[in-house]
């Protein structure tokens, strides 16, 4: 157990574990927008989406304890790299080089661990923001009664302060995810030139594909009022 947790906590093994809660963290997100996007649905298919998380009960915390130990754990490790690459750069970040291939320096790898920060503290204001905030019950076709997280949303982002505000904070976000998504494999070994530039093409496409999905429901709201044809009544 020793060596293993000397072996994590080398500069290596801190890059092998960001990848891996990367990985993680991404596919969270991919379950997040389309739970997001019920939104746009029948008016209560968000409140039947947030319910049914609501109803997993003590399982719901185990989740999201899970998902908070990876987002704090992704993060220190990359303050972690990034402080220990400073310390040994006396000249500090003036001047980049790159070894090529797989080891390119590019505005995201350079930017990670600011757009990690500010995304954090996002997190933070978007779950006080949402899971604590004051909601009115309604009740559902099937009886049952359930916050009415989807008013919440609405309200929220007819609000120009949330609506801009979450597509600047998703913007970075594009940025981060980019080279996250490339820096993920290779540090799980995956080193060949040709397979670099495949993965980054498809790391680009995935976090310009993920991030428009989540921006446009904050602008659709915004600039119809929830009031949209995209939203059934």
């Amino acid at each position: 157990m020793p060596s293993f947790i000397k072996a994590i906590n080398s500069q290596v093994g801190r890059k092998i574990m960001t990848g891996i809660t990367g990985i993680g963290l991404m596919l969270f997100l991919i379950g997040h927008i389309v739970g997001n996007l019920t939104i746009f649905g029948a008016p209560e298919a968000f409140n039947i989406y947030t319910k049914t998380l609501e109803d997993l009960g003590p399982l719901l915390y185990v989740i999201e304890a899970g998902l908070a130990f990876f987002f704090l754990y992704h993060t220190i490790l990359g303050v972690s790299i990034w402080w220990n690459r400073r310390k040994a750069r006396p000249e500090g970040y003036k001047k980049y080089q790159t070894k090529g291939g797989p080891s390119h320096q590019s505005l995201a790898s350079k930017s990670m661990v600011y757009t990690g920060i500010i995304i954090l503290v996002f997190l933070v204001i978007h779950i006080w923001t949402f899971k604590f905030g004051d909601t009115e019950m309604v009740k559902l076709a099937s009886g049952e009664m359930a916050r009415d997280l989807r008013a919440l949303v609405i309200e929220k982002f007819t609000d120009p302060l949330y609506a801009f505000g979450y597509t600047f904070v998703l913007s970075l976000l594009i940025l981060h995810l980019s080279h996250g998504f490339w820096s993920a494999f290779t540090s799980l070994s995956m080193k060949s030139k040709e397979a670099s530039k495949k993965v980054q093409m498809g790391a680009y496409g995935f976090a310009i594909v993920i991030m428009l999905m989540f921006i446009f429901i904050p602008l659709y709201i915004y600039f119809t009022g929830g009031e949209g044809s995209l939203i059934s009544y």
